[in-house]
């Protein structure tokens, strides 16, 4: 029977104090929880779902005036579709972000433990979404990459490195093994992931429209 965490009473709730186990804890309970982050972030690579319907946002749009539209009038336009090359910018700004916040903030994470980091990742990766949605909403390209991609990037990286670095502490005897587990999940986010947002977008679109932006609304505040 595995036992309590060993609480710090005058610790809050996601300082590292707080997460220290007591005798006899069993260490695979920490398994389904970093699994769990891992299938949230994974959606990342399900992204390629929203491309083409975040194409057709603007039904009046006029292709003859909409085919010279520059890069950077594509940011702010509401009477112009978007390309699928500029909405995959998302995916790449995402990207990009989990490096960079890994590199950044994985010393951090080895002093704030993993309940503050996962909470952060949390709130960055679901809000970042929930933005995103708005972003698609008012058909602003640019708030779109804010959200899904840089804020949501942010979540991305502190919510990949923070079941990585707790498997690791918690297996030290099997570390390819812990690593492996978390990947596994990660990996296996867009296969759960993905069904669900195009489940979604068919539902929200019963009445007319793509569904996009409330589908990212509602996975943002699900994840």
């Amino acid at each position: 029977m595995a036992s309590v965490p060993a609480a710090n009473s005058k610790a809050g709730f996601l300082a590292r104090e707080s997460t220290i186990a007591g005798p006899g804890y069993d260490r695979w309970w920490v398994v389904p929880a970093a699994l769990a982050i891992h299938l949230c972030i994974g959606m990342a690579y399900g992204f390629s779902v929203f491309w083409l319907p975040m194409t057709k946002l603007v039904a009046t749009a006029d292709p003859a005036v909409c085919s010279n539209l520059s890069f950077m009038a594509a940011l702010t336009t509401t009477s112009c579709n978007w390309t699928v090359p500029q909405v995959t910018h998302i995916f790449e700004t995402f990207i990009a972000m989990l490096g960079i916040s890994a590199a950044l903030w994985g010393g951090w994470l080895e002093h704030a433990g993993p309940r503050k980091a996962g909470f952060i990742a949390a709130l960055c990766w679901g809000g970042g979404l929930v933005i995103g949605g708005i972003g698609v909403s008012m058909h602003q390209l640019w708030l779109v990459w804010l959200g899904c991609g840089i804020l949501g990037g942010v979540g991305q990286g502190l919510g990949y490195i923070t079941p990585v670095s707790t498997l690791i502490k918690w297996f030290p005897d099997r570390r390819g093994m812990a690593t492996g587990m978390a990947i596994m999940g990660y990996g296996g986010g867009a296969m759960i992931g993905a069904p669900i947002a195009v489940a979604l977008m068919k539902h929200y679109s019963a009445g007319g429209g793509t569904g996009v932006a409330s589908t990212l609304i509602t996975m943002g505040n699900l994840y």
